[in-house]
């Protein structure tokens, strides 16, 4: 039996649904059913139904909850349901909790999963993201958590059944005593596009077209580490080794040279768009399309055309 665990308290995310999709589809291969554990309150849980997901355990007792009671709620569900494999997001949450399942449960881990596994192999990818590695993992139980973008959202239709389930978590140790979040700004770590700027753009003053050039193509916005440090962007744009790690369908980077620490972060784009006054900026070497030039006369242009576009499609 496969588990999948989900953070659902709120909007359900495509990290979650990237998640699921995977634990359907290893469960599809392995002739076995899929069970998702959560936590908190959430009325939607029914669109796992449409992702292969044939049961759902809901915490809903379970509020704001830190990594150790996650980890004893994980076990729990995996105990309950008999499960050989868990399966996580690779976010923030996942790398948290899944090393502490998989030494409660004495399972193999295997962290940044970008495929399903192929017989007891499973891919990765190492030295940020410039070569992969495939795992084997021989123990009875395993944990995976899933890089986020890589494995996609697959349809399978089933029915579902939620049940509640309330073990018990002890008491969280780290209270959360507020949390702020950036009202109608697309996330980072789910969008599809992202425009981008650097240190070429000269100052916050200029960073107007850039989002500009977001708004109209439904992107989001991001940074490199330079601009967040000096204080023009704030740091939760910031993305790259240090920052967030990204992988959008289209990362259109201007005025960034493209170091390798920033590369890190973005080189799992599907598509890579650089504008940048230096030919010879490293980042040319990532790209999938080029143009040397500058970001003020050339983003203008881009600008109007994609206005253009839309025009014409409406």
């Amino acid at each position: 039996m496969i588990l999948v665990f989900a953070e659902t308290n709120g909007k359900i995310s495509k990290a979650a649904l990237e998640a699921a999709s995977y634990g359907a589809n290893l469960a599809k291969q392995n002739n076995t059913s899929c069970t998702l554990v959560t936590y908190g309150n959430n009325n939607d849980l029914n669109l796992f139904a449409k992702h292969g997901i044939n049961k759902i355990l809901q915490a809903s007792a379970l509020q704001n909850p830190d990594s150790a009671q996650l980890s004893k709620l994980v076990v729990a569900a995996a105990e309950k349901e008999n499960a050989s494999t868990i399966i996580f997001s690779h976010d923030l949450t996942g790398r948290a909790v899944a090393p502490r399942v998989a030494a409660r449960l004495n399972a193999g881990l295997v962290s940044g999963a970008v495929a399903l596994p192929e017989a007891n192999t499973i891919k990765v990818n190492v030295f940020s993201g410039k070569a992969a590695a495939y795992v084997e993992v021989l123990s009875d139980k395993k944990v995976i958590s899933v890089m986020p973008n890589s494995v996609g959202i697959t349809t399978i239709d089933t029915s579902i059944n939620i049940e509640s389930f309330n073990p018990e978590t002890g008491t969280a140790k780290v209270i959360v005593k507020e949390t702020k979040k950036n009202e109608g700004e697309i996330s980072l770590p789910e969008a599809e596009l992202v425009v981008s700027g650097g240190r070429g753009l000269k100052g916050p003053e200029n960073w107007g077209m850039i989002e500009e050039l977001a708004k109209l193509l439904g992107a989001a916005t991001a940074c490199s580490r330079p601009v967040a440090d000096i204080g023009w962007r704030p740091h939760h744009e910031h993305v790259g080794q240090t920052g967030i790690a990204i992988a959008p369908n289209l990362y259109i980077a201007i005025g960034i040279s493209g170091a390798i620490q920033h590369l890190a972060g973005v080189n799992r784009s599907k598509v890579i768009v650089v504008i940048n006054t230096d030919a010879e900026a490293p980042f040319f070497k990532a790209a999938d399309y080029g143009i040397v030039g500058d970001a003020f006369e050339v983003v203008p242009k881009l600008i109007e055309s994609v206005k253009k576009f839309k025009a014409a499609a409406n």
